[in-house]
C-alpha cells in the first residue's frame, strides 16, 4: 500500500469519528497522524510493525494499525465505522462546503443517506431550515453537488493519456494502425471522452474484438457501423473508436484531431482543409497541409484561432520544448509543506539536468500549510547558503510563495520581501470573490515593487473548483507595464493560467514560467504538463521564463531585485 493510501485512510478514519460525534481528542490525534505520515518519505507498507515504531511521529498503537492496514486493507477500528455509516454518507463527506458535523445533522435530522435526496433536499429548501445553515450554505452545497454531477467520466489529461495509451497498447496487438484523436491529442486540460482511430478491412472482426475487451462496455443503440461507442467501466468515461480503412486512416486522424474551425478555414489553396482531406486518401498529414499551401500545424494547436494567420504565412512559432528548460522555479520543502528537504529537492533537480532551483515555501499567513515566519526564513536561507557551496555550481535561489492578502497585499514587510531573490505571489484564502475583486486584489499585488512571477492565476483545481473569476486581459496588461512573469502551473490539477490566454500575454510581451509548484521531488516531472499547456498556446523558448541559463536567471534577478528597491525607495 502507498504512503498516500494509508494518509488517505487515517483522514476518513478523523472524518468518520467526527461524523460519529467521537472524542475530539481522539479525532485530532488521527487528524496529526495523516498530517505526520503524509511527511515520511519511507515507504511505510514495507516496515515491520518494530520499524514503524521507531520512526518519529509513530507510536505503537498507529504503527499497529498502519501494519494491519497494510496486510489486510482495513483495521478493527476503521471496519467499525464503516460498517455503521451508510456508503452515501460517507460519499457526502467529499461534499466542499460542508465537514463532518454538518454531514452528522443533514444525516440525523432529516434522514438523508445519498447525495440524491440531499440535492432533492436543497431544492425543497430543507437544509436551509436546519439550525447553523441557511440559504448561502444550502446554495453552496447544491452549486457543489451541481459541479460534481458535471464531472462525472472526465479525466484530467494526466490520467487520460495514460488510460489512452493502456488501451492503444493492446489495441495494437490486434490492429496495425492505432491513434489517438479527440480533444486528447489536442492536448486539452480536461478529456470527456477516450477516441481513438483504428484501421481494419474487416468491420465484423474488429466489432467483435472491441467487444471482446473487458474494461469498457459497448453501448449498441450509440454505436454504429463505423463508430464503436461505449463506457470505460471502472471510470464511467466515454470511448469511441472509429473504425477505418488503411487507406483513409491519416484523413480520418487529420479530421478528428482538429477543431471545426481549423478545419473550415479558407487556406491559401482556395479550398478549407476539410475539403482538401476530401480530394484524395493521404499518406501524412504534413502532405494535407502542403496542398493547402500552409505549414504544418501540430495537433495541439489546431483550435482555429492565432496558429491558422501563422500557418498560412509559414510563421508558426517554435514552441517550447522540454530541453529548452534550465531551471525549476516555484517549489516547496519540509520548510513549509513540502515531503523533501531542501537538501534532497535540490540534489534530485541537480541530478535532473537542471542548473537551478527556486525554492518558494509558503508565506506566514499560510499556516494551515506552514507558513514561514521570518525567523524560520533566516534559518532557510542560511542553510541555502551552506547548500550552494556544496551543490555549486548549480544554484538555489532564495524564493517565496507569498499570499496575496485579501486586500492585495502582500505577505511580509518590504524588508522582508527585499531579502528574497525572487517573490510568487499568489492567492490560497478568501476565494469567494467576483471577478472584479479578483482582478483588483490581483492588480494590486502584480503592482507590488516585489512581484516577480503571479502564480496560479485563478487559482482552479481541475475537477475539484472552479477558479475565482478574473479578468485575464486586464490581468495581463497589469503584468506588462509592471514586467512581472505569469506562471503557467504545471500541476496537472491547475494549469493555470489558462492555455486560451498564453497567446495573448506572448503579444503583450509578457514572459510565462513554467512551474511544478512540486511540494516533492517527484513533482517535478509535471513540468512536462506545464511544457504541453505552454505549448498549446503557442508558447516559444523565447517567452519562456526558465529556459534563461543560470547566467541569465541571476543577472535578471539582481536587476530585477535592485529595481524593486529602487521603486520601493520611489513609493
Amino acid at each position: 500500500m502507498e504512503n498516500e493510501e494509508i494518509v488517505d485512510t487515517f483522514k476518513l478514519l478523523a472524518a468518520l469519528m467526527e461524523l460519529h460525534d467521537e472524542n475530539p481528542f481522539k479525532i485530532k490525534s488521527y487528524a496529526s497522524a495523516a498530517f505526520n505520515l503524509d511527511k515520511l518519505n519511507i515507504p511505510l507498507g514495507t516496515l515491520s510493525i518494530p520499524e514503524l515504531e521507531a520512526t518519529d511521529g509513530i507510536g505503537k498503537s498507529l504503527a499497529t494499525k498502519i501494519h494491519e492496514l497494510c496486510l489486510t486493507g482495513t483495521f478493527p477500528d476503521l471496519s467499525t465505522y464503516l460498517e455503521t455509516t451508510p456508503p452515501g454518507v460517507i460519499e457526502m463527506l467529499d461534499i466542499k462546503g460542508i465537514g463532518p458535523k454538518k454531514v452528522r445533522t443533514i444525516w440525523k435530522e432529516l434522514g438523508i443517506k445519498n447525495k440524491t435526496d440531499l440535492y432533492k433536499a436543497c431544492e425543497d429548501n430543507r437544509i436551509a431550515e436546519l439550525k447553523g445553515f441557511g440559504d448561502k450554505t444550502q446554495e453552496t452545497i447544491k452549486q457543489n453537488l451541481i459541479f460534481e454531477k458535471a464531472q462525472v467520466g472526465k479525466l484530467r489529461y494526466n490520467e487520460a493519456e495514460i488510460l489512452a495509451e493502456h488501451i492503444c497498447k493492446i489495441l495494437k496487438e490486434t490492429f496495425n494502425h492505432v491513434a489517438v484523436i479527440g480533444k486528447l491529442a489536442r492536448k486539452w486540460e480536461v478529456i470527456d471522452a477516450i477516441e481513438i482511430v483504428v484501421a481494419t478491412s474487416n468491420l465484423k472482426e474488429a466489432y467483435n474484438q472491441l467487444n471482446s475487451y473487458d474494461f469498457w462496455e459497448n453501448n449498441k443503440k450509440l454505436s454504429s457501423p463505423f463508430a464503436w461507442r461505449g463506457l470505460i467501466t471502472d471510470k464511467e468515461t466515454p470511448v469511441e473508436i472509429i473504425l477505418t480503412s488503411e487507406q483513409e486512416f491519416i484523413n480520418q486522424v487529420f479530421v478528428n484531431s482538429s477543431s471545426m474551425a481549423h478545419l473550415l478555414y479558407p487556406t491559401p489553396s482556395g479550398k478549407t482543409l476539410l475539403t482538401i482531406i476530401k480530394d484524395k486518401h493521404y499518406g501524412d498529414e504534413k502532405d494535407i497541409y502542403d496542398k493547402a499551401k500552409m505549414q504544418y500545424t501540430p495537433s495541439e494547436l489546431r483550435e482555429g484561432g492565432f496558429e491558422l494567420n501563422a500557418a498560412a504565412s509559414f510563421k508558426l512559432p517554435q514552441l517550447v520544448e522540454m530541453s529548452d528548460l534550465k531551471g525549476i522555479l516555484h517549489n516547496h520543502s519540509t520548510f513549509s509543506d513540502g515531503k523533501h528537504t531542501l537538501f534532497q529537492m535540490a540534489e534530485r533537480c541537480k541530478e535532473m539536468g537542471y542548473e537551478y532551483l527556486g525554492i518558494s515555501d509558503h508565506s506566514k499567513s499560510a499556516q494551515y500549510a506552514g507558513g514561514l515566519y521570518e525567523r524560520k526564513i533566516i534559518e532557510q536561507h542560511a542553510e541555502i547558503d551552506k547548500l550552494n557551496i556544496e551543490l555549486a555550481p548549480f544554484k538555489i535561489f532564495k524564493g517565496i510563495e507569498s499570499d496575496i492578502l485579501g486586500n492585495g497585499d502582500l505577505d511580509y514587510d518590504d524588508y522582508v520581501l527585499a531579502s528574497f531573490d525572487f517573490v510568487v505571489a499568489s492567492i490560497h484564502s478568501g476565494l469567494k470573490m467576483d471577478v472584479e475583486k479578483a482582478t483588483k486584489r490581483l492588480i494590486k499585488a502584480i503592482e507590488n515593487p516585489y512581484t516577480t512571477i503571479l502564480g496560479h492565476l485563478t487559482g482552479r483545481l481541475i475537477l475539484r473548483r472552479n477558479g475565482y473569476p478574473v479578468d485575464h486581459y486586464k490581468i495581463i496588461d497589469a503584468c506588462a507595464a509592471n514586467g512581472v512573469v505569469i506562471e503557467i502551473n504545471a500541476s496537472p490539477w491547475r494549469l493555470d493560467m489558462d492555455w486560451r490566454y498564453v497567446n495573448h500575454a506572448i503579444q503583450k510581451g509578457v514572459m510565462l514560467s513554467i512551474n511544478p509548484d512540486a511540494h516533492e521531488m517527484d513533482g517535478y516531472k509535471d513540468m512536462y504538463y506545464g511544457v504541453i499547456a505552454g505549448r498549446k498556446g503557442g508558447l516559444t523558448k523565447e517567452m519562456t521564463f526558465n529556459t534563461f541559463s543560470l547566467a541569465e536567471m541571476e543577472n535578471y534577478l539582481v536587476q530585477r531585485k535592485a529595481k524593486s528597491n529602487q521603486n520601493n525607495i520611489a513609493l
